[in-house]
């Protein structure tokens, strides 16, 4: 579908990629991976036409729709909800309105044969998109889509500039899944989603039909979507056939054997300068020497791999606490009249790795605040236990920070007997790396001033520490320091996140925030998964006997709706039997509608065009004879109510 030929591009006279050759055919999915800064944004970008490669040309088929999700900056106003997500079905309704032109135009007797064929090749292709785009059933997907990624019915009819940055790019993204294109691009699509919705996306995503391109420092996210892994490595670019972790494999191997080549070429060169330096001022080595000379200056050096997920960030010693780090009793929080907790009970005890999990507004954000002392509530109680120092982390917290200073300073103000070069090494974890760290936080941008505020916490001296959404701009490399560094925590934790692969190996009990409830499960998030799978197949279970049961009790009533019965017939015998003619003649009507649309979207049907007018004119007679026939039915119907409501 899109041919990617010899593209280059570089910023600051330095390379990010060179001549990239990619055919993105139907049906790929694929992750971009690479370094921070490698060019893996710019790259959808370039796809999508937004940004101008240096060098070389994208070709794309004729009629192919992209679908493209940036990282942030997305705002919709003016429309309701869905309003502004049914604006995504514009192709099928200029596909309706187009339909409706031509079979107007065709009714027109003084056109001409040649018109006439044009018209019904037109209207043929017309309805071959729509059956394409299952046009019938695209309302309904609307709301289920909306649904999926957490909508609730009571939000379709709010205003779009009444939801916040998180839920305008949920809109965002909920439009792109709507409009059907031929490829998705999606950059760091799940930094604001919840675990429900980030499954839901994930089944929807496996199950789309299009090309898939996508941007994630999910793991667990790519390797369940995608087939394949773009990567863009030492401004080279190649295609690896296989889901992310199978990559992760390939690079393991691919790196050990670049570390091997590296110390095996810096031998070679701590030799050959040897040699050089040992035999440069005699005249019998000349030529030798000035031969090794030009082996240097040609060599072509080898770029070690990454090595930021080596780097070991450890927490402070903290201070020793009870055994109790904090409870709350009885505690009620409420925004005006919307509950959030009520008479809720909820203890810390010392060691706890607790990852509160659950859909977004149902209130994970505000119990950490709470546990942090943040924000007030209601009523209840807040009893801290002895000796707990707590240190909170949320990304309006970058909002505190001295816009005046620079990084370095920043982070040294939490540092307690850490160099400089320790702090250096920190911050080139969160991806701060030479003299990035002098810049001043007020130039930052949102993401990066959450980065300085993250490191701040790993340099703080506290046993209860409480994360909210910590891994949202971090890149994975970032992602392996802060993972490690929490497994090796010796303090109590509170981690916010829908981020499935970095909980796994750190939290030790998980609690699910759903509508007001608060429930606690004994173990990991794999635990957790399982568990909740299995309350969801006994909440259907439940559902399906609570409806046999229904079923049994209404046994009681049957003598008494026998008698009825008897008394609804005798008075409406007459009107049923209209109705149910009525409803066979529609029932064969409805069938030959359903003929008459599938022939009328086969492309060889055009092939003769008197014969494609003749099924159109029966198409449209057949239409209106139902739509008469239907009020027919309607009308008895109505009848029928009048004369059951006065037996009632």
């Amino acid at each position: 579908m899109i041919d990617l030929i010899g593209i280059s591009l570089q910023f600051g006279g330095e390379y990010l990629f060179e001549n990239v050759n990619l055919k993105i055919n139907s049906g790929d999915k694929a992750a971009v991976v690479g370094a921070n800064g490698s060019g893996k944004s710019s790259l959808l970008k370039i796809i999508n036409g937004e940004l101008p490669p240096e060098t070389g040309n994208v070709v794309k088929q004729k009629n192919v729709s992209i679908g493209y999700l940036p990282q942030e900056n997305v705002t919709y106003k003016g429309n309701t909800l869905l309003d502004e997500a049914s604006t995504a079905l514009s192709d099928i309704t200029l596909l309706k309105e187009k339909e409706a032109e031509l079979t107007k135009a065709l009714s027109d007797e003084s056109i001409s044969e040649e018109e006439q064929k044009d018209l019904v090749n037109q209207l043929g292709d017309v309805h071959l998109r729509l059956e394409e785009l299952d046009s019938y059933s695209a309302s309904a997907n609307v709301k289920k889509i909306l649904h999926g990624l957490g909508f609730e019915e009571n939000d379709f009819n709010r205003l779009t500039d009444e939801f916040s940055g998180g839920w305008q790019m949920r809109i965002a993204l909920a439009k792109l899944l709507i409009s059907q294109n031929d490829i998705l691009l999606l950059d760091e699509p799940t930094n604001h989603l919840d675990l429900d919705s980030l499954e839901w996306l994930i089944n929807f995503l496996k199950n789309y039909k299009g090309a898939l391109i996508v941007v994630s420092h999910d793991k667990h996210f790519v390797t369940e979507i995608t087939n394949k892994t773009y990567e863009i490595f030492n401004r080279n670019f190649s295609v690896f056939n296989g889901n992310y972790i199978a990559y992760l494999k390939f690079k393991e191997e691919r790196d050990e054997q670049l570390i091997h080549s590296y110390e095996l070429q810096q031998k070679k060169i701590k030799d050959t300068k040897r040699f050089i330096e040992r035999f440069r001022y005699k005249n019998t080595k000349a030529r030798q020497v000035q031969s090794r000379i030009k082996q240097l200056e040609k060599m072509e050096l080898v770029e070690l791999p990454e090595s930021e997920s080596k780097i070991n960030i450890c927490f402070p010693e903290p201070p020793k606490s009870g055994k109790l780090n904090l409870e709350l009793k009885a505690v009620k929080k409420s925004y005006g009249t919307n509950v959030i907790f009520n008479g809720l009970d909820f203890t810390v005890n010392r060691g706890d790795k607790i990852a509160f999990v659950g859909p977004n507004g149902a209130g994970k954000t505000t119990l950490a605040k709470i546990i942090a002392g943040k924000i007030d509530f209601d009523t209840g109680e807040r009893v801290l236990g002895h000796n707990t120092v707590i240190s909170f982390y949320a990304q309006d917290v970058a909002d505190d920070l001295d816009p005046d200073k620079d990084i370095l300073d920043t982070v040294a103000e939490a540092a307690e007997g850490k160099t400089p070069g320790e702090l250096r090494t920190l911050l080139g974890a969160f991806l701060f790396n030479g003299d990035d760290v002098f810049k001043k936080v007020g130039v930052l941008s949102g993401g990066e001033k959450s980065r300085v505020a993250l490191a701040k916490i790993l340099l703080t001296k506290a046993n209860f520490i409480i994360l909210d959404e910590p891994t949202n701009h971090l890149d994975i490399s970032s992602k392996k320091v802060l993972q490690q560094a929490l497994i090796n925590f010796n303090g109590s934790l509170v981690l916010v996140s829908h981020d499935v692969d970095f909980l796994k190996p750190i939290v030790n009990k998980v609690v699910e925030i759903r509508k007001g409830s608060v429930k606690n499960f004994e173990g990991g998030i794999d635990y957790y998964l399982y568990k909740r799978k299995q309350l969801i197949e006994e909440e259907k279970e439940a559902t399906a006997e609570k409806a046999s049961s229904a079923t049994a009790s209404k046994k009681e009533l049957k003598r008494i709706e026998a008698e009825k019965r008897q008394a609804r017939y005798k008075a409406t015998k007459d009107i049923i039997e209209k109705i149910k003619k009525l409803e066979e003649k529609i029932e064969k009507l409805e069938k030959k509608e359903k003929e008459l649309e599938y022939a009328l979207a086969q492309p060889e049907t055009y092939n003769d065009a008197q014969k494609a007018l003749e099924l159109n004119k029966e198409f449209g007679t057949i239409k209106e004879e139902l739509a008469e026939n239907l009020r027919e039915w309607e009308k008895l119907n109505e009848e029928l109510v009048e004369i059951e409501s006065q037996l009632k």
